[in-house]
């Protein structure tokens, strides 16, 4: 292949054209093939191309403007040259489904030149064989079982083990584009490597929506808070690290939320209490009441909160206002406790876990190996 830039021009430009005539009933994964091999015309080119150092940073920009075709902007050549790093053992998928692309299957698609295809199957060992294919789905279930739209959506995770975690449970859930972002914006990756039966977790996910608006995360994860799991922390330092960073805090516990109040007064009976943090909900139209514990839960915490909840439903509450949500957010909780605890109690009313630092991942490895081997892929 040579390596100028009106080559890569041309190449890219073929690429597109041969890809785009011969998709018909296989659009997305030909669209797979064509991202995949672009970024591999593009990384070459970077690493040898002759007069690369004509076009510098603005390659991308360049490239654009030269083949001048729809969708493939500066961005759209960018995610696929992050695509075929991030993929390196689909080359050998690729070049099959390309040689396909020119057979006599196709015959209005346009020959490739000799000089284009053989460079793709060039040593595809090379890059592949540098990453570990423990954690890595099939090339063949990937092009096939994933659109390059929950593709784009995963490239930008650097763990490779959070990336295959995302991959294998959109294909085993069947999750749209927008339920895999929401996932992946939940940090659902992080929950389910510290549950106790990250299979519970994930099987709850997927039968059950009617949190779908303010999904209550069991654990919230705050490690951007920068306190130390493994020190003693006053519930006052606790809520003063949220207060600082207020905005994480905000994004953590989901969409819709503002910060209404910190040590909100209330008067029962006379006497003056304090809640923690309150909330408002724009999404769910309702104030949101939570209560900050730095340790295990206990059946007290709960009575605490549940008064608020309902001082808040019978004082606080306006037109167009829905009954408030109580959230009791401590270090870790008991099934059977927290179960006698709700039950016959409100709905609104939540008992969840919260960490100050990521968990490790080999149990996350291990349940993840488990899944791959059921679906048999």
């Amino acid at each position: 292949m040579k390596n100028n830039f009106e080559a890569l021009a041309q190449n890219v430009s073929l690429i597109h054209e041969a890809t785009s005539t011969a998709a018909k009933g296989a659009v997305n994964q030909l669209l797979t093939v064509r991202n995949w091999i672009i970024g591999y015309y593009i990384v070459e080119y970077e690493q040898h191309g002759n007069d690369r150092a004509a076009y510098g940073t603005n390659l991308l920009q360049s490239l654009a403007e030269s083949i001048s075709i729809k969708g493939l902007d500066r961005q759209m050549l960018n995610t696929c040259r992050i695509f075929y790093q991030r993929y390196p053992q689909i080359c050998d998928s690729v070049s099959r489904r390309l040689k396909t692309i020119t057979s006599e299957s196709h015959p209005a698609a346009p020959a490739l030149p000799e000089n284009v295809l053989p460079t793709v199957i060039e040593n595809p060992n090379a890059i592949c064989d540098s990453v570990s294919r423990k954690f890595e789905l099939d090339p063949e279930v990937l092009i096939t079982k994933l659109s390059f739209t929950h593709i784009r959506k995963i490239l930008p995770i650097d763990d490779p083990l959070e990336r295959f975690f995302y991959e294998l449970e959109t294909i085993r859930c069947g999750w749209s584009v927008r339920e895999l972002d929401r996932q992946i914006g939940s940090q659902l990756f992080f929950r389910s490597g510290i549950s106790k039966d990250p299979e519970k977790l994930l099987q709850e996910l997927a039968s059950d929506q009617k949190n779908a608006l303010m999904p209550i995360k069991s654990p919230y994860v705050f490690e951007f808070l920068g306190l130390n799991a493994n020190e003693t922390v006053a519930e006052s330092d606790f809520e003063q690290a949220i207060m600082d960073h207020l905005q994480e805090f905000l994004l953590e516990m989901g969409k819709g939320f503002c910060f209404e109040a910190r040590q909100k007064r209330i008067v029962i009976d006379g006497d003056y209490y304090f809640a923690d943090l309150v909330l408002y909900n724009r999404l769910l139209h309702c104030n949101v009441i939570i209560e900050l514990k730095v340790d295990k839960f206990r059946y007290e915490y709960f009575g605490q909160l549940n008064s608020y909840v309902s001082y808040y439903k019978d004082c606080e509450m306006v037109e167009g206002d829905n009954p408030p949500i109580g959230i009791l957010l401590c270090t870790e909780k008991g099934p059977k406790m927290v179960e006698y605890v709700l039950n016959g109690m409100d709905e609104q009313l939540f008992i969840a876990t919260y960490m100050l630092q990521l968990p490790n991942k080999d149990q996350l490895r291990n349940f993840l190996m488990k899944q791959k081997e059921e679906m048999g892929i």
